[in-house]
């Protein structure tokens, strides 16, 4: 295994990776809010208790959080 100095860059490590991570980031966030949301709205139509509706988006966030900070955050 070459050492880090000694590593060589290739042609499509040309900052693809902050592109990458540029897309997928707002992608997390709004598909947790959708996803946790939408349940959370679901849930609310169905009992009556309006209350779950922004329960699930504040966990859909959080999850979307925390998935971004497992990802990118090391």
């Amino acid at each position: 295994m070459p050492a880090m100095s000694e590593k060589k860059i290739r042609p499509e490590d040309d900052g693809r990776d902050f592109a990458s991570a540029a897309w997928s980031i707002p992608s997390y966030l709004l598909s947790g809010m959708i996803l946790y949301g939408g349940a959370g709205w679901l849930l609310s139509k169905w009992t009556g208790v309006i209350a779950f509706t922004p329960i699930g988006l504040i966990l859909g966030v959080s999850l979307a959080v925390y998935l971004v900070y497992r990802k990118y955050g090391r």
